[in-house]
Protein backbone atom coordinates (compact mmCIF):
# COMPACT_ATOMS: atom_id res chain seq x y z
CA UNK A 1 0.00 0.00 0.00
CA UNK A 2 2.88 2.50 1.46
CA UNK A 3 4.78 1.60 -1.68
CA UNK A 4 1.49 2.33 -4.27
CA UNK A 5 1.21 5.69 -2.76
CA UNK A 6 4.97 6.46 -3.40
CA UNK A 7 4.53 5.64 -6.85
CA UNK A 8 1.74 7.54 -7.38
CA UNK A 9 3.07 10.60 -5.86
CA UNK A 10 6.45 10.04 -8.11
CA UNK A 11 4.33 9.31 -11.42
CA UNK A 12 2.18 12.97 -10.76
CA UNK A 13 5.44 14.88 -9.96
CA UNK A 14 6.93 13.84 -12.97
CA UNK A 15 3.83 14.69 -15.02
CA UNK A 16 3.61 17.93 -13.83
CA UNK A 17 7.08 19.22 -14.84
CA UNK A 18 6.57 17.77 -17.73
CA UNK A 19 3.24 19.56 -18.24
CA UNK A 20 5.04 23.02 -16.64
CA UNK A 21 8.05 21.70 -18.97
CA UNK A 22 5.86 21.67 -22.51
CA UNK A 23 4.42 24.90 -21.39
CA UNK A 24 7.08 27.04 -20.53
CA UNK A 25 8.70 26.16 -24.04
CA UNK A 26 5.28 27.00 -25.56
CA UNK A 27 4.92 30.15 -23.60
CA UNK A 28 8.92 31.42 -23.66
CA UNK A 29 9.04 30.47 -27.58
CA UNK A 30 12.13 28.41 -26.41
CA UNK A 31 15.16 28.20 -29.12
CA UNK A 32 13.64 30.55 -31.12
CA UNK A 33 16.00 33.37 -31.65
CA UNK A 34 16.09 36.63 -34.52
CA UNK A 35 18.70 38.69 -35.21
CA UNK A 36 19.01 42.48 -33.95
CA UNK A 37 19.27 44.58 -36.75
CA UNK A 38 21.91 47.22 -37.34
CA UNK A 39 19.89 50.40 -36.53
CA UNK A 40 22.90 53.32 -36.35
CA UNK A 41 22.46 55.97 -37.80
CA UNK A 42 18.20 55.10 -37.95
CA UNK A 43 16.51 58.25 -37.33
CA UNK A 44 14.20 58.40 -34.33
CA UNK A 45 10.59 58.90 -36.24
CA UNK A 46 11.59 55.89 -38.30
CA UNK A 47 12.27 53.99 -35.58
CA UNK A 48 8.83 52.85 -34.54
CA UNK A 49 8.02 51.07 -37.79
CA UNK A 50 11.33 49.63 -37.64
CA UNK A 51 10.76 48.12 -34.91
CA UNK A 52 7.46 47.04 -35.24
CA UNK A 53 8.38 44.69 -38.28
CA UNK A 54 11.41 43.16 -36.21
CA UNK A 55 8.67 42.68 -33.71
CA UNK A 56 10.62 44.58 -31.25
CA UNK A 57 10.19 47.30 -28.76
CA UNK A 58 12.71 50.04 -27.80
CA UNK A 59 13.56 52.86 -24.80
CA UNK A 60 15.79 55.59 -25.41
CA UNK A 61 18.23 55.09 -22.49
CA UNK A 62 20.68 57.88 -23.29
CA UNK A 63 21.14 61.08 -25.47
CA UNK A 64 23.82 63.60 -23.90
CA UNK A 65 26.91 62.28 -26.56
CA UNK A 66 26.79 64.69 -29.72
CA UNK A 67 27.69 62.71 -32.83
CA UNK A 68 28.52 64.86 -35.50
CA UNK A 69 29.41 61.91 -38.21
CA UNK A 70 25.71 61.20 -37.98
CA UNK A 71 22.53 62.85 -38.51
CA UNK A 72 20.98 64.71 -35.28
CA UNK A 73 17.93 62.61 -33.82
CA UNK A 74 19.54 59.38 -34.52
CA UNK A 75 20.42 56.01 -33.11
CA UNK A 76 24.49 56.21 -32.06
CA UNK A 77 24.47 53.05 -30.73
CA UNK A 78 22.29 50.07 -29.28
CA UNK A 79 21.90 47.34 -26.95
CA UNK A 80 22.42 44.08 -27.74
CA UNK A 81 24.62 44.91 -30.52
CA UNK A 82 23.41 44.54 -34.22
CA UNK A 83 23.35 40.50 -35.30
CA UNK A 84 22.67 39.90 -31.46
CA UNK A 85 20.06 36.44 -31.26
CA UNK A 86 17.43 37.98 -28.93
CA UNK A 87 14.01 36.37 -28.70
CA UNK A 88 10.38 38.29 -30.40
CA UNK A 89 9.33 41.46 -28.36
CA UNK A 90 12.41 41.65 -26.46
CA UNK A 91 12.65 45.55 -25.70
CA UNK A 92 16.33 47.33 -27.35
CA UNK A 93 17.77 50.03 -25.71
CA UNK A 94 18.80 53.08 -27.61
CA UNK A 95 21.65 55.23 -27.46
CA UNK A 96 20.09 58.88 -29.40
CA UNK A 97 22.09 61.58 -31.15
CA UNK A 98 21.18 64.83 -29.40
CA UNK A 99 19.94 68.22 -31.30
CA UNK A 100 23.21 69.50 -31.26
CA UNK A 101 26.33 69.96 -29.00
CA UNK A 102 24.77 71.20 -25.10
CA UNK A 103 25.63 74.90 -24.26
CA UNK A 104 28.73 75.24 -21.74
CA UNK A 105 29.03 78.47 -19.88
CA UNK A 106 31.99 80.90 -21.09
CA UNK A 107 34.46 81.01 -18.27
CA UNK A 108 36.06 83.89 -16.84
CA UNK A 109 39.38 84.54 -19.68
CA UNK A 110 40.16 88.29 -18.87
CA UNK A 111 43.49 89.34 -17.05
CA UNK A 112 45.29 85.48 -17.57
CA UNK A 113 47.54 84.87 -19.75
CA UNK A 114 47.07 83.21 -23.43
CA UNK A 115 47.82 80.11 -22.06
CA UNK A 116 46.47 79.67 -19.42
CA UNK A 117 43.12 80.85 -21.65
CA UNK A 118 44.07 78.13 -23.67
CA UNK A 119 44.39 75.43 -21.41
CA UNK A 120 41.08 76.45 -19.61
CA UNK A 121 38.97 76.65 -23.31
CA UNK A 122 40.32 72.94 -24.27
CA UNK A 123 39.27 71.75 -20.68
CA UNK A 124 35.58 72.96 -20.48
CA UNK A 125 35.28 71.87 -24.19
CA UNK A 126 35.62 74.99 -26.67
CA UNK A 127 38.34 75.98 -29.40
CA UNK A 128 40.83 78.50 -29.86
CA UNK A 129 39.85 80.96 -32.51
CA UNK A 130 41.64 83.79 -33.81
CA UNK A 131 44.06 85.80 -31.90
CA UNK A 132 44.13 88.93 -32.28
CA UNK A 133 46.72 92.10 -30.27
CA UNK A 134 45.85 95.40 -29.38
CA UNK A 135 48.18 97.97 -27.52
CA UNK A 136 48.30 97.30 -23.97
CA UNK A 137 50.96 96.84 -21.13
CA UNK A 138 50.14 93.27 -20.83
CA UNK A 139 51.38 91.20 -23.17
CA UNK A 140 49.75 87.85 -24.21
CA UNK A 141 47.09 89.03 -21.53
CA UNK A 142 43.26 88.16 -22.35
CA UNK A 143 41.46 91.66 -22.48
CA UNK A 144 38.40 90.86 -24.45
CA UNK A 145 36.56 87.20 -25.72
CA UNK A 146 34.82 87.41 -29.15
CA UNK A 147 32.39 85.35 -30.43
CA UNK A 148 31.79 85.90 -34.61
CA UNK A 149 33.70 88.73 -34.06
CA UNK A 150 31.14 90.15 -31.25
CA UNK A 151 32.69 90.88 -28.06
CA UNK A 152 30.93 88.79 -25.39
CA UNK A 153 30.86 88.21 -21.33
CA UNK A 154 32.15 85.66 -19.40
CA UNK A 155 29.33 83.50 -18.27
CA UNK A 156 26.76 83.45 -21.37
CA UNK A 157 25.96 80.15 -22.91
CA UNK A 158 27.28 78.77 -26.28
CA UNK A 159 27.46 74.97 -27.59
CA UNK A 160 30.04 73.26 -27.08
CA UNK A 161 33.28 73.01 -29.57
CA UNK A 162 32.65 76.64 -30.27
CA UNK A 163 35.40 78.89 -31.40
CA UNK A 164 36.52 81.56 -28.89
CA UNK A 165 38.44 84.26 -29.79
CA UNK A 166 40.57 86.18 -28.14
CA UNK A 167 42.42 89.76 -28.14
CA UNK A 168 45.47 90.06 -26.18
CA UNK A 169 47.91 92.46 -25.13
CA UNK A 170 51.13 92.95 -27.08
CA UNK A 171 53.04 94.55 -24.86
CA UNK A 172 53.34 98.29 -25.71
CA UNK A 173 52.12 101.22 -24.01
Amino acid sequence: MFLKQLLLIGLTTLLVFAGISMCLRLITNHNEYQKVPNLKGIPLEALPSVMVEQNLRFEVIDSTKFVPSLPPLSVIAHLPIADSEVKKNRKIYLTVNPSGYREITVPNLIQITKRNAESILKAVGFELGEITYQNNIGKDMVLEIKYQGKKIEPGILLPKTTKIDLVLGNGKR
